[in-house]
């Protein structure tokens, strides 16, 4: 009788432990463990706050792109100082570094 406790009891590990083994193996091992669903997580973390920063610029253009086809103080700031317009009778004073090659 004592001898099959202890073939029991032996038993008993053995299964714990396969069981412990099985569990682990199915968390960690294998090309999709827990390690990998977490960095798949941040993953996709990373790429909704890109997605977020993406809207908020294309936001952004928009109301300058509407800007620029309606307000006509933004038409003559953008003509201006790109392409250095001016008012009638207004001067426009340039001025051009010397020449510090020489």
């Amino acid at each position: 009788m004592r001898r099959w406790l202890a073939h029991l009891k032996l038993s008993r590990i053995i299964v714990g432990l396969l069981v412990l083994g099985m569990v682990l193996f199915a968390l960690f091992g294998g090309d999709y463990g827990a390690q990998h669903l977490f960095g798949m997580n941040r993953q996709v973390d990373n790429e909704r706050a890109r997605i977020s920063a993406l809207r908020h610029e294309v936001d952004s253009l928009a109301r300058v792109l509407h800007a620029l086809k309606t307000d006509a103080a933004t038409q003559e700031k953008v003509a201006r100082e790109l392409y250095g317009m001016i008012r009638p009778g207004e001067i426009l004073y340039q001025v051009v570094p010397r020449d510090t090659s020489r």
